[in-house]
């Protein structure tokens, strides 16, 4: 007598094809909502950046140090940068830990220096 291969035998517990399936189901929630914190602390690491002038892996740093010292998840920390930078207001323990990581103020929000994007730049000299 010949035993089929496993996985051709009937399967023995009916739930357990749900169970897989629910289990699967939890885990793309899961893998999406990471994919979405993910962006959320890229683009808080890209405030930072240009708020600090520091490079990307000193944002993260930053930003990790933040979560860290406030004792916040990470992500908050990165929303709560990102809606500072649309609102210019930031809970003040996170601000205060910010502008320590910084070594510098940052309280009114990004600063945005010269012309908007996409201006022409406008030497002192007179071109005439």
């Amino acid at each position: 007598m010949t035993v089929p291969p496993a996985d051709v035998r009937p399967n023995p517990d009916p739930d357990s094809d749900s169970d897989q399936i629910f289990r699967l189901q939890e885990q793309v929630r899961q893998l999406k909502e990471a994919v979405v914190s993910h962006a959320v602390v890229d683009q808080a690491i890209g405030v930072i950046i240009v708020l600090g002038g520091v490079t990307p892996d000193e944002g993260w740093i930053v930003l990790k140090e933040v979560s860290q010292h406030t004792n916040i998840k990470l992500r908050n920390v990165a929303e709560t940068v990102l809606i500072w930078g649309r609102t210019g207001v930031m809970p003040p323990e996170i601000l205060t830990a910010l502008e320590d990581r910084l070594g510098r103020p940052v309280c009114g929000g990004p600063q945005v220096s010269g012309p908007p994007p996409g201006s022409p730049r406008v030497s002192g000299r007179n071109t005439r």
